[in-house]
């Protein structure tokens, strides 16, 4: 069995860290904006396995597990913000929502 070279692990977290920037700084949209967030998120948790997995040290995996609670709890309020918005501004784009206070 062949083992997966580490840089391909580097590769594809890159390629989803571009992904979730890319998506972060174009798009308007709040909810699209919260899952370029979780890509970047994702991105980062597969590079600190891929190192943990790579030196054989637990600390990787211990790290990922605390910022998938953090994930999750962003996107929670997140949303909850999101939805609270679209009730009094009845829209999503980010650029019409200049302050909070509704």
């Amino acid at each position: 069995m062949t083992t997966i070279p580490i840089s391909w692990y580097l590769a594809v977290a890159a390629v989803l860290f571009t992904i979730g920037t890319v998506t972060v700084f174009v798009k308007r949209n709040a909810i699209v904006m919260l899952l370029g967030i979780e890509l970047m998120l994702n991105a980062a948790n597969l590079t600190a396995v891929t190192f943990s997995s790579y030196f054989r040290e637990l600390g990787g995996q211990i790290l990922v597990f605390f910022v998938m609670v953090v994930a999750a709890a962003e996107a929670a309020v997140g949303l909850a913000i999101i939805i609270l918005l679209f009730r009094h501004r009845e829209t999503l784009n980010v650029d019409e929502a200049q302050l909070l206070k509704l």
